[in-house]
């Protein structure tokens, strides 16, 4: 009888101590299978412009996007690395400051950078300069988004000659973004200004997808490839900024990452199937950076 206590004491023992190893992230494909790091670097590899849409507070989703870049670095000497986070107008600032010709914060302080940027995007910036790797502003400046909310895109063409330098080509055709309609409304965002005019939203959302589009395929030559990091909204389903590239650079490849965040990650959500080539798949639990 003692030895069968003892035994049964011995299997409870093991039993609490045989938990579920802790895990970051995941990663699967484009129709929810687990895949490797490596198969998904091989994947990506070989497309024009490589998307990763990311989770702007997501540390995770940060880190792995340094890592997707050392990898895509590693095998491409011809790698560019484009971001939603820095303005058109301010290329200029940024070849100085990654040319060595100002400090870090001169750079620091005339670049309109993010609140997160020292966190979530500095190490990618860094990494850009310490390789020689050409870092791109592809985002428009903020003050024509805010104008083309308030009139609308056709708004543009009144602009002066120097303000057009910053801008695609115009007129930009209106192309809609079903995923980023439904993420704003999700957060309230279209009705939360007083008298704001959700079609004008939409098209304020459009001037950034047309001219992340526009400088990607301007800085983009035959043999070279990009990198790009955005936020999901900007290349879900190949929608967002995509449309706009093709239409400004019709051959070109490209391959989506999406962040997603998710209680358990043993199986990607099915509502984002279709959202992306490969998904990163990160639980909930992770701090987030604000």
């Amino acid at each position: 009888m003692k030895k069968i206590l003892w035994m049964v004491m011995l299997m409870v023992s093991m039993t609490a101590y045989a938990q579920k190893t802790p895990e970051i992230y995941r990663i699967f494909d484009a129709k929810g299978k687990e895949v490797s790091y490596e198969k998904m670097i091989k994947s990506v590899a070989g497309s024009d412009v490589v998307f990763f849409g990311e989770i702007h507070n997501c540390v995770i989703s940060h880190w792995m996007e340094l890592k997707v870049l050392e990898s895509l670095a590693e095998n491409n000497s011809k790698l560019k690395v484009g971001m939603e986070m820095l303005e058109a107008d301010n290329q200029l600032i940024i070849n100085e400051y990654t040319g060595n010709v100002i400090s870090s914060d001169r750079f620091e302080e005339e670049c309109r950078l993010w609140p997160n940027y020292s966190t979530d995007y500095e190490p990618l910036v860094y990494y850009s300069k310490r390789h020689h790797l050409p870092l791109i502003a592809t985002n428009v400046p903020r003050r024509y988004a805010s104008v083309v909310k308030e009139k609308g895109l056709a708004y543009l063409d009144s602009l002066s000659a120097e303000a057009k330098r910053y801008l695609p080509k115009l007129p930009i055709k209106y192309v809609e973004n079903e995923n980023a309609q439904s993420g704003f409304a999700l957060m309230g965002l279209m009705g939360k200004a007083k008298g704001s005019k959700p079609e004008l939203m939409a098209q304020a959302q459009a001037i950034k997808d047309a001219t992340m589009g526009w400088f990607i395929a301007q800085n983009l030559k035959k043999g070279e490839q990009m990198i790009h990091f955005n936020g999901t909204y900007h290349s879900d389903a190949n929608n967002g900024i995509i449309p706009y590239l093709k239409e400004y650079r019709p051959k070109t490849t490209v391959s989506t990452i999406r962040a997603v965040r998710q209680e358990e990650i043993d199986k990607i959500d099915e509502d984002y199937l279709g959202l992306a080539d490969f998904y990163i798949c990160i639980t909930e639990d992770m701090n987030m950076s604000y």
